[in-house]
């Protein structure tokens, strides 16, 4: 059942050349990644979020994508997000994050082809999502 809902949208900005550069070992957690997957973790509870896809506790996050249903507070939702970003940018890394009002359906995704394409929603998303980072990335887009 699709509700009205918030899709955000999150990718860390050139990470792999990132990993390569600093010599970090891209199968474990590093700063970055493990930083935000715990950011990205309470970010979820907070907010009644559904983690679509992304989130990894063994591996690091690199990108996830979040389902809030009809929320309230975007504003703060915003806030949030822009505090992560402010976060990861200290860790000396950049991060794209789009926030989209959509229809969502708030459940876990399969896989990674449809957690990106599974709703016209998500699909929208992912190609701001794109279209910034080839512009530069780093930055928090929000279309409400």
């Amino acid at each position: 059942m699709l509700i009205e809902g918030l899709i955000i949208v999150a990718d860390l900005d050139k990470f792999e050349e990132y990993v390569e550069m600093h010599g970090l070992d891209e199968y474990k957690p590093n700063d970055i990644t493990g930083t935000l997957t715990s950011m990205f973790y309470d970010f979820a509870i907070r907010w009644r979020g559904v983690v679509i896809y992304g989130l990894d506790f063994e591996r690091g996050t690199e990108e996830v994508i979040i389902e809030i249903p009809i929320p309230s507070e975007i504003d703060d939702i915003v806030r949030d997000l822009e505090e992560i970003r402010r976060t990861i940018n200290r860790l000396g890394a950049s991060i794209t994050i789009v926030v989209v009002r959509d229809y969502v359906v708030c459940k876990p995704a399969r896989n990674r082809r449809e957690a990106y394409y599974g709703t016209p929603g998500r699909s929208r998303a992912m190609k701001i999502l794109r279209s910034i980072k080839r512009r530069g990335g780093n930055q928090v887009y929000v279309e409400v």
